[in-house]
């Protein structure tokens, strides 16, 4: 959650934001409403004050994920051994390339 501020000073306007309920704060929300965002984040079970998510734009936070856990297979980016920021994003590229490559064969 510390992160979240430095996250979102980096766009001067934000589109819809998709997190899951570890990041219902209000605080995190009204970040979001006052760069023109819309946070689609489920509340947490024990709130008073339910709010209601459009199913489909959570549903898309699944691809977000799996594409992660599918680059961290790579051992060279889970493990960070490249030690500059140039050569690691170098490294992660690489490991996209490579799934893209991969998903792009299977669907042809």
């Amino acid at each position: 959650k510390a992160a979240v501020p430095a996250l979102l000073a980096t766009r001067a306007v934000v589109g819809d934001v998709v997190a899951d309920r570890g990041y219902d704060a209000q605080a995190i929300i009204e970040m979001i409403q006052q760069r023109g965002g819309r946070g689609h984040i489920p509340t947490q079970r024990d709130r008073k004050q339910q709010r209601s998510v459009d199913p489909a734009i959570y549903r898309q936070r699944n691809l977000v994920e799996r594409f992660f856990n599918k680059l961290k297979h790579f051992r060279k980016i889970a493990t960070r051994y490249e030690k500059t920021a140039r050569n690691y994003l170098a490294a992660v590229l690489i490991a996209c390339s490579r799934l893209w490559m991969r998903f792009y064969e299977s669907a042809t």
